[in-house]
């Protein structure tokens, strides 16, 4: 691999990438190829534009200068030459005298897209799109981002799980449900794993976690929305409240975000201009109204009282929590019962409240989590009271039937924690193939 020519020594050596620059000069020619780890300069010493009856290597050197001024952007390429460490050379130090060159896989002359493409020209052509050095590390940095968390849940002896995306009925709200065809009746596509989550702490499952595709039938075209995404979901039990919850939520993000910025903060700084702060524990927590008033009295107010925090007092929120406590994060907490699910649990005092939260990451919320019911009547009556009828639950209510522990857990979503972690405009840019209201290929 190109990432290894470095460590070392000189001497003969074989590399394969995609040509991505190619400078033919009179005497000498140089092609910068790239592979998956990096990229190198070859040179091309051994120019020959025309037949020399007297060099015995004249059709070697003829053929080879020939194809070298004929590569395309693009094409697939095996060298063979003489490794040299040049500390003039700005690309790595190193670079590979071309003694023989095999062209395995001849790229079109006219390349698609080009740096300066928007973006959803270069999604349709994102095979050639994730080619880029910075989308090559956004998928290795969520590598390294998934394997942390997993680790994490693996030492506290998490089951990991993977939940049906048919199902019979809706696991949330009906309006934002795919409605598919199944057999001779209806399936629709979850929207989160929450019911099979929850059915894993009526199993005794204790705590588990599912990195796995949730789909949304949002008609939004905003830069952190897409009808399919990735969600990162988990659930324990035996917690005393939504704080149980909360502080498991932040040794995944620090463990995270640790990790990445081992491995690939320097990377992300060279490519993104970004760097990855880890954030100190505990994360700062508002209760939601406190949060409404904040904002309100640094000149923004949320338009609707009884409604969610909107983005811009996403944004004022964190601004303010960065400004007093040097923070990325904040938890929203004790939101009202009106705008939660009806499986979210009240709080004892107050049963307008919720014991729910919101996670905000630089300005943009990225995650929900709550301790949910589990006492078998108030979660009827909870469903009576969001219009629902417990009949149609029928198959997620009998989990509360035979015993059910207290429980809660979160549902994060993958693509807009990497999103805000490397600087990105829109969540298009860190997913591999982004699914919204008006795409479906590539």
């Amino acid at each position: 691999m190109i990432k290894d020519l470095a460590a070392r020594e000189d001497g003969s050596v074989s590399v394969s990438g995609w040509v991505e620059k190619v400078r033919d000069q009179r005497y000498v020619q140089f092609v910068v190829l790239r592979d998956e780890t990096g990229a190198v300069q070859l040179v091309n010493g051994g120019v020959l534009r025309e037949a020399d009856p007297e060099n015995p290597r004249s059709d070697i050197l003829l053929e080879r200068t020939t194809t070298i001024s004929e590569l395309s952007h693009g094409s697939f390429v095996t060298v063979s030459g003489e490794l040299q460490h040049n500390e003039r050379v700005k690309l790595g130090g190193v670079e590979i005298q071309i003694e023989q060159l095999e062209v395995v896989s001849r790229a079109l002359p006219d390349t698609p897209i080009a740096k300066d493409s928007g973006s959803e020209h270069r999604l349709d052509w994102r095979f050639l799109d994730l080619r880029r050095p910075e989308q090559n590390l956004v998928f290795r940095v969520q590598t390294t981002f998934l394997n942390a968390l997993r680790q994490v849940w693996v030492e506290r002896d998490f089951i990991e799980v993977q939940t049906p995306k048919l199902m019979a009925s809706a696991s949330e709200s009906r309006a934002e449900l795919f409605e598919v065809d199944y057999f001779d009746g209806q399936a629709y596509l979850a929207q989160s794993p929450q019911f099979f989550k929850q059915m894993a702490q009526a199993a005794g499952f204790g705590g588990i976690f599912e990195v796995g595709p949730a789909f949304r039938a949002d008609p939004s075209f905003t830069s952190r929305h897409a009808t399919e995404f990735t969600s990162i979901d988990s659930e324990l039990s035996w917690i005393d409240s939504h704080v149980d919850v909360m502080e498991l939520h932040e040794e995944l993000i620090v463990a995270g975000l640790t990790a990445v910025k081992e491995k690939h903060g320097e990377a992300i700084q060279k490519l993104f201009g970004v760097e990855v702060n880890v954030p100190s524990r505990p994360f700062p927590r508002i209760p939601l109204a406190e949060a409404k008033e904040i904002v309100k009295a640094e000149g923004y107010e949320v338009p609707r009282a009884d409604a969610d925090m909107d983005p811009e007092g996403e944004r004022r929120i964190a601004a303010h929590v960065q400004q007093k406590y040097g923070s990325d994060f904040v938890f929203l907490t004790d939101y009202d019962a009106s705008i939660r699910p009806f499986y979210h649990m009240r709080h004892d005092d107050d049963a307008q409240l919720t014991r729910s939260y919101d996670l905000i990451y630089n300005g943009t919320e990225i995650s929900t989590g709550a301790q949910r019911e589990h006492r078998i009547d108030v979660l009827e009556a909870q469903a009576r009271e969001k219009g629902m009828d417990p009949k149609e639950l029928n198959f997620y209510l009998d989990f509360f039937r035979y015993g059910m522990p207290p429980h809660g857990g979160f549902g994060m979503g993958l693509n807009r924690v990497l999103m805000l972690m490397l600087g990105q405009s829109s969540i298009r840019e860190t997913t591999f193939l982004f699914r919204g209201p008006n795409r479906l290929t590539p």
